[in-house]
Formats: C-alpha cells, structure tokens, sequence
C-alpha cells in the first residue's frame, strides 16, 4: 500500500475527488427524491425540490468528470468493469435522465403532477441503489482473465451489492434529511429533523455492516485493516466515524440547523477514506493496480493538465451558485 506520487498516483486521487464530489453534491437531490414519500403535503414537495432547483444539474458535472478520468486515464480499469456493471451503469443512467425529465415536467404539468412525483421518486431510488451495488460488485471484485473481464452477466448481483445499494440510499436519504434542516423552516424542518435521527441510526448501522463484511471478501482487505503497519493507517478511521457519529446525533438533538448536514457530509467523507484504506492502489481489486490499468504516461500527463486548469473553475462557479443561493427557503420561492 505504499504511496509513491507520480503521474498515475495524482490522476487517481483526481478521479476520486470528482467521483467524491460527484456521491455528497448529488447524493443529497437524490436523497430529497427519496424523502418524497414521507412528506405528506404536496406543497412542501416543492420548497423540497426548490431548495435544490438552482443546483441539482450542475452537481452532476462531477460525474461526468469522474466517469471521463477514468476512461482517459485508466483506459483498461473502465474496459473491464463496464462489462461487468452494465446492468447496473445502464440502471443508474436510465434513473438519472428520468429524474430529470419528472424534476422538470412536476412544474409544467399541474394534473399530472402527482404521477411525475412518483416518476422523480422512483428515477431517483433506481440511481441511488445502481450506484451503490455498483460500488459493492467493484469491492467484491470481478473476474479478469488476459485482460478482460472473464465474469457472467449478473455476477454484480450478490448479498452482499444488495447490502451496499440499500447503505448508498440510506446515506442519500440522510444527506437529503440534513439537507432541508439547513434550507427550510417551520413544519418541513421539524419534518425533516423527524426523519433524520432514525436515518442517521440506519446509516450508521449499515455502514457498520458493510465495514464488518468488506474484509471477508479478499484476503487484501483484511490484511489492510487487522495488519500491521496497515492497521497504524485504518485504526483512526473508525475511531473519528464513532465521533462523528456522535456529534451528529447530538446537533439534531439540539437542534442546530447548520450541523447536521456538516457531519453528514464528513461521515461520508470518512467512509470514502475507508474505501480507499481498503482498496489503493486497486482500480479493479485483486486483478488490476492503478499502475496495471494506466494510459501512457503521456496521455496521463495531457489529460491531468486539463483536469488541473478545469477543477478550479468547476469549484468556483459551483461555490458562487451555492453562496448566491444560500439561506432559507420559504414556500414563496419558485422554479420556473
């Protein structure tokens, strides 16, 4: 697990600081989607939806980002696991554009607005639980004989992917909760502080289960975490989720508006980094290294000079439309 910082190192930290961005920017619109359900009113339904309205489509830039640097830079890594994820990738695409379509449609469609709610609902549940048993079947690793991906068409579906996909939709879940107890207020807020508490235990047991189940898939992981010296590195991560956790638990209690939504967004961020204690310098675990799966370093080198010169500006627009947007919003604002 050694750290040596050349071309192919800096390019996969890039890439996973878009796809990171890509999980806690759109994780809570989907997570806002997922709550629709247990919100009654049809009018906090869309102060729900405004209060992502202005921000929702420029949160998936990462995403594209993300998906690009890996293409780009670990062209073998991206031609052996979309065999092995095209169910799922095509789930989550699908789910994606029609989460978009209703999102849009909800405002223009008075009658049929209802059915829409439900078309948003259920694009978003599809792209939430696509993304994470995506995520679980690259943990669980997927078969790879001279260079290709050697597995069969549903090898993805396993218990323990089902496992992930329902974490990634509790966690959205909870990133959507935390989300309106910063952006609302009166009824949708103590709505949303209801909703958050049992969402955050949820989230919180799930991410104990998937962390408890990850080093029984390979040999690599367990070694990783229950090893030294690996151990010295994993050791804290746990540590700072459990108080992390802590403090979370305790803003909603108190109430603080701000909070919940800061520490949401660091338990994810610690669980990211577990990720990466587990599966570095994996790209494709236990089959292909970072290293195995890289782009000639020239190509490496022209892509991360654009990637360099386009993060900030992708960060400084994204910062100015979340500041002129900020504060509270009442059901006297509107999409149009």
């Amino acid at each position: 697990m050694g750290l040596d910082m050349d071309v192919t190192t800096i390019l996969a930290f890039t890439t996973a600081f878009a796809v990171f961005l890509y999980v806690v920017m759109d994780g809570f619109d989907l997570g806002i989607a997922l709550l629709f359900p247990l919100v009654d009113d049809p009018g906090d339904h869309d102060i729900m939806v405004n209060t992502i309205a202005p921000v929702w489509d420029g949160n998936e830039t990462w995403l594209v980002l993300g998906g690009g640097a890996v293409l780009a830079g670990f062209p073998l890594a991206y031609a052996v696991l979309m065999p092995a994820l095209y169910v799922p990738v095509i789930a989550m695409l699908l789910g994606l554009v029609f989460r978009g379509v209703a999102f849009e449609f909800r405002f223009r469609s008075i009658r049929r607005r209802h059915w829409w709610d439900r078309g948003f609902v259920l694009g978003s549940l599809v792209a939430a639980l696509a993304q994470g048993v995506a995520l679980g079947a690259i943990l669980q690793g997927v078969a790879v004989e001279g260079r290709a991906y050697a597995g069969g068409w549903w090898d993805w579906l396993t218990p323990f992917t089902v496992l992930t996909g329902i974490s990634v939709c509790l966690g959205y879940a909870l990133l959507g909760a935390s989300w309106l107890i910063l952006k609302t207020e009166g009824r949708l807020r103590d709505r949303a502080y209801a909703l958050a508490r049992p969402l955050a235990l949820a989230t919180l047991a799930a991410i104990a289960a998937v962390s408890l189940a990850t080093p029984f898939l390979q040999g690599d992981y367990w070694r990783r975490w229950f090893t030294w010296p690996t151990l010295a590195i994993a050791a804290p991560v746990p540590l700072l989720t459990a108080l992390v956790a802590l403090a979370l638990l305790r803003s909603l209690a108190a109430r603080r508006d701000h909070w919940p939504f800061v520490l949401t967004l660091a338990l994810f961020a610690l669980c990211f980094v577990g990720l990466g204690v587990s599966m570095f310098p994996w790209i494709v675990p236990g089959a292909l290294t970072i290293h195995d799966a890289a782009a000639p370093e020239t190509s490496q080198k022209f892509f991360l000079v654009g990637v360099i010169l386009l993060i900030p500006v992708i960060l400084v627009y994204t910062a100015y439309s979340y500041w002129v947007f900020r504060g509270k919003v009442g059901a006297d604002a509107g999409y149009h």
